[in-house]
């Protein structure tokens, strides 16, 4: 196939030495094979996620995103903006949908950005990574590159909420979808079937403000993971990847549980399939290691 070229949005977490740098390890090693290049927004900010909605106010929050937006048409017109991170995704698609159908607000944010220099257009297809992977490449192109199957590994494919509502991936089930169980499919794996916690919430920014609370929904969910024999569970999303994998050793301690889970990205088991060493997949940024992974990598 030829390179296709997408304008890209990291977001915070992915840079070096923050939450989900390992990720984005991940993300490069599989664009490699796929021959995929992605072309980074220069000057790129924060999409202001959650804390936007903290009291700042609707504008600098969709202003921040509308940015990021502009800089994007500015050096990469004609190119679909593309994120790795689900609440990225999700502030920027949202961005562009609100302006698109309010004069009133896009005229407002325009405003706002003139101040920089800027405008934007919102001329440019918002994707996560997992809709180019499905909707430009597809399963059988994707499974066309694996040297390494992840044979004799059970996995359990938690979606989380920012990448199921309200856009999802085109296609899926809002209750439960199915790509992550296509994709481990694809990959060698075996997928748990009737996982019934892998659109539920984990808690997100409720893990620093009230850790009780996203605590009980992280043990549910690695709970119903191991119900359904998973060894390993793979996520779309780094807040998810984060609290799921982080608070193990606190819910252990709170639950009298024995949890050990090991959490990881669809990229990194992309990687380690198509024959990427395990620091190549990032498996060197992971909390719980994933052994099972760092064998095959390793054959």
């Amino acid at each position: 196939m030829s390179k296709k070229e997408y304008s890209f949005y990291p977001g915070c977490s992915s840079q070096k030495a923050a939450s989900a740098s390992n990720y984005q390890t991940s993300v490069n090693s599989m664009c490699d094979v796929l021959d995929i290049q992605l072309n980074e927004i220069p000057d790129w900010n924060c999409c202001s996620a959650s804390i936007g909605y903290a009291g700042g106010g609707e504008l600098p929050r969709l202003a921040l995103s509308a940015r990021n937006m502009a800089l994007s048409e500015q050096a990469h017109a004609g190119q679909d903006i593309v994120a790795t991170c689900a609440a990225c995704w999700l502030a920027t698609r949202e961005t562009k949908e609100r302006l698109l159908h309010d004069e009133a607000l896009m005229k407002e944010t325009n405003e706002a950005l003139a101040a920089g220099g800027l405008k934007v257009e919102a001329n440019q297809d918002i994707r996560h990574m997992v809709e180019v992977l499905i909707e430009d490449f597809g399963y059988d192109e994707l499974g066309k590159h694996v040297q390494k199957p992840l044979e004799g590994i059970k996995i359990a494919g938690y979606v989380g909420c920012q990448t199921n509502r309200p856009f999802g991936i085109a296609g899926e089930s809002f209750e439960n979808p199915k790509y992550l169980d296509k994709l481990v499919e694809t990959l060698g794996a075996e997928p748990v079937e009737n996982y019934d916690k892998k659109v539920s919430c984990c808690g997100g920014a409720l893990a620093f403000s009230e850790p009780e609370k996203s605590q009980a929904l992280i043990k549910d969910i690695i709970e119903s993971a191991y119900d359904g024999g998973a060894e390993m569970i793979v996520t779309p999303c780094p807040v998810c990847q984060l609290n799921v994998e982080a608070y193990q050793d606190n819910i252990n301690a709170k639950y009298k549980t024995k949890f050990s889970m090991p959490v990881v990205y669809y990229s990194q088991l992309m990687s380690v399939a198509y024959g990427k060493s395990g620091k190549e997949a990032g498996l060197d940024g992971q909390l719980i290691a994933a052994k099972k992974l760092e064998d095959i990598a390793g054959k």
